[in-house]
């Protein structure tokens, strides 16, 4: 990385990109980019010192930033094939690097602690990062969410464990030979890179086999993933289902959070309270620990347990990751970045363990049509654990419209009651309807009515 000293980025407000331009202008690299739109994350970059435009046209590119000699280029898997800045700097011979592939680079001569699975990673990895911090005073991280303890998704600290996001789609995480790894979960998702669910299931195979010799596969238990564990040790772990790492003595408290112990292979921790609400939290707080334990075991450091449930307590969560805006006993308003069936039936059932006599009303954003057209019945199914549900319009992000591929292929399997909904006029539509608990869903841009949402139901409990 010496020979350059400047970074361009073709996609440099994605989550996972912007937090490697971030390390790079830490490292005091001139950053800019281009993106397709404004958000808060690419106002946020303009603030730390980097250059975005919102037009794909090759002469917004810096002129600073002109040469193959002196600049190298991140790519994002999202940006299209005929993106004429893509297809400029590749003209023009310059190192272009995946975000993947970057993230490789970064991660050598680390402790790398990955974590990889079709949904769950973000909370698992943020609140792995959380604890490196918090417990261990120690660790580095480029997360997929933004860790509201930090607010950012780039942890910069002292030692040399690193906890990364490892990213499935486009077989990102290929890139990635960690030292310990978390499997949370392998289901049908990106069908439209892989094809089958078979290939689903190779490719986190092969995910698995590149974890360095002497270190250890942390697997979600019920998940069955061929594993070659003569050089590396294999753990399971789960919620309340045995394994090496599980959670006993569950118990709920008012207002939402859970009390606990985390059960490890040499003892446990007991009365863990998490700082974020919701069962399905617990998995994943078992996940983050085993993480710990693992690398302290791997390091020949010690695994302060009453440090890990301190850190546990004072975990803020990651933004849109069943992120409360209103918890009364009048109104509850959540919202959550859920965008694959198990993901949404994980936080319904989850609402209902905590909220078990109250209404839900859901409202689904879908990602992609492909996803939506793949799965619809699988959307349908979970979906219908809730009372009742109103959906918005497919958000495509990369993708081109698919004929008879809309919101509504899902409602028409619905069982519970449903109507649409135009994003613009999800808050209006709110102000109209009886509300008790309210969550929005989705991957796209639902989350930009957020504030509107939560002052409608504010409203509401002020009125009663």
């Amino acid at each position: 990385m010496n020979e350059f000293k400047n970074v361009y980025f073709l996609g440099i407000g994605g989550i996972g990109m912007s937090a490697i331009a971030r390390y790079f202008i830490h490292e005091g690299y001139a950053v800019a980019g281009y993106d397709r739109a404004a958000t808060p994350l690419t106002r946020e970059l303009e603030r730390e010192g980097a250059l975005v435009h919102y037009e794909d046209d090759p002469e917004l590119i810096p002129e600073s930033m002109r040469s193959p000699e002196d600049t190298l280029v991140v790519l994002t898997p999202a940006i299209p094939a005929d993106h004429r800045e893509w297809a400029w700097l590749r003209e023009g011979g310059f190192m272009i690097e995946k975000r993947s592939e970057m993230l490789g680079v970064l991660s050598k001569g680390k402790l790398t602690m990955a974590v990889a699975g079709t949904h769950g990673k973000t909370t698992t990895s943020t609140l792995a990062a959380w604890l490196n911090h918090a417990a261990a005073h120690e660790g580095n991280a480029f997360l997929g969410g933004i860790s509201r303890n930090f607010n950012s998704n780039l942890i910069l600290g002292e030692g040399r464990r690193l906890v990364v996001e490892a990213d499935e789609y486009d077989r990102s995480f290929l890139r990635l030979h960690p030292d310990i790894a978390v499997i949370t979960a392998v289901d049908a998702d990106h069908l439209d890179i892989y094809g089958t669910v078979e290939a689903v299931v190779e490719a986190f195979e092969q995910f698995a086999s590149q974890i360095e010799s002497g270190g250890a596969l942390i697997l979600k238990r019920g998940v069955d993933l061929k594993f070659d564990d003569t050089k590396r040790k294999l753990y399971r772990y789960s919620c309340d289902d045995g394994g090496d790492f599980h959670a006993e003595n569950i118990r709920l408290m008012e207002g939402g959070h859970y009390l606990y112990d985390i059960v490890l292979p040499d003892g446990r921790i007991e009365d863990c309270e998490l700082g974020i609400l919701g069962k399905v939290h617990i998995e994943n707080s078992v996940a983050a620990v085993a993480m710990l334990w693992c690398a302290a075991v791997a390091e020949n450091k010690p695994f302060d347990k009453e440090a890990v449930r301190g850190a546990l307590r004072s975990f803020e969560g990651v933004k849109r990751r069943m992120e409360v805006y209103v918890n009364t006993p009048e109104q509850v308003y959540i919202d959550d970045y859920a965008h694959h069936p198990e993901e949404l039936r994980a936080t319904i059932e989850s609402l209902r363990g905590i909220f078990p006599d109250r209404k839900i009303l859901a409202v689904f954003q879908p990602h992609l049509y492909t996803r939506t057209q793949d799965l619809a019945p699988e959307f349908a199914e979970a979906l219908s654990l809730a009372d009742e549900v109103l959906l918005v319009p497919i958000y495509p992000a990369r993708e081109l419209p698919i004929e008879g591929v809309c919101s509504e292929m899902i409602g028409r399997m619905l069982t519970v009651e449903w109507s649409m909904v135009e994003r613009e006029e999800l808050a209006a539509r709110l102000e109209t309807m009886p509300t008790d608990v309210v969550v929005t869903f989705g991957a796209g841009n639902i989350d930009v009515c957020c504030n509107a949402v939560a002052e409608v139901i504010r409203k509401k409990c002020s009125e009663k």
